[in-house]
């Protein structure tokens, strides 16, 4: 289709927005000498970079009650409840750039008492949020050697909800690490279906590429068997089909293997997690009374 002329609406549109976010990304460049992943998508949409900025910024490093490397703990503390290795990695390292104690990183358990105290409130908020009560947060007022103030947990627990969210962000854009960090594109795992190949061949010209063939091959295979099946007059229908193809090219993804997976998340991000098994439920169910909710004005 023909390019609409240069002083067309949308064409100025376009341009302003491209100049808006190369602006950002040099206004991102210029402090970190890069620019992290988080960034380079949300600078698709540059005034929701903007907001998220200042408000990353007043969270982080403007005045508050609480000092900045507890600050960034407890965001570790949130990611590591969803498990997002990313967030993690991230705040480890900026946690020892403001002076963080570097022993506390070998696990929650090293952490002072009154941030392991926030525990069971991060696990509420991450998975069932509806089951907090008044009684979780009177148990961390409480007076004694580790007791919040009440402008210290407020400032907490906005950190907690927001880096949740933030978590929930990076897994549904897939954002991966950077290359040069822990977990990169160039620090990933060798292929489970080779043995010790070297790095230049972990790309889709290599073992990797060779695996997602022969995962392509097969599944092909079993669509073919379906059709196969159907036409054989066994009566099953085109959605009955579809739905049988879904579930094989589920059951076909590529993963790594669960071992180096496991091996990951224990040691970066699991240390960070007490009662790990702890997830999401569904707040109501048919046939089920709904918990009652704490709810404050």
């Amino acid at each position: 289709a023909p390019s609409p002329p240069s002083s067309s609406p949308s064409r100025q549109i376009l341009q302003d927005g491209a100049e808006s976010r190369h602006r950002l990304l040099i206004e991102a460049f210029v402090p970190a000498g890069r620019v992290d992943n988080v960034t380079a998508v949300m600078g698709l949409h540059p005034q929701y970079l903007r907001s998220f900025w200042k408000t990353q910024y007043l969270l982080l490093r403007m005045d508050g009650p609480l000092p900045y490397h507890k600050r960034h703990y407890i965001a570790i503390m949130a990611a590591a409840r969803h498990q997002c290795s990313y967030l993690v990695g991230l705040h480890m390292g900026e946690f020892l750039q403001v002076g963080g104690n570097p022993a506390w990183l070998q696990g929650l358990h090293c952490a002072p008492q009154k941030l392991r105290n926030l525990n069971e409130i991060n696990k509420l908020l991450a998975h069932r949020p509806w089951l907090v009560t008044k009684e979780h947060i009177e148990a961390l007022l409480r007076t004694g050697e580790d007791s919040w103030s009440l402008a210290e947990l407020v400032q907490a627990l906005v950190l907690l909800t927001h880096y949740h969210s933030l978590a929930s962000f990076i897994f549904g854009c897939g954002i991966n690490p950077e290359e040069d960090a822990d977990g990169g594109h160039s620090c990933r795992p060798p292929s489970p279906h080779s043995d010790s190949s070297p790095a230049s061949d972990d790309s889709m010209g290599g073992s990797g590429g060779k695996d997602a063939v022969r995962e392509v091959e097969v599944l092909m295979e079993r669509l073919r068997v379906l059709q196969d099946s159907q036409l054989g007059g066994e009566g099953v229908t085109q959605q009955e089909m579809a739905t049988r193809f879904e579930l094989e090219k589920t059951e076909s993804l590529l993963v790594a293997p669960s071992d180096i997976g496991d091996r990951s998340l224990q040691s970066n991000v699991l240390c960070f997690v007490e009662d790990p098994e702890f997830g999401y439920k569904d707040f109501t169910r048919r046939g089920e009374q709904a918990p009652p909710t704490f709810r404050a004005q």
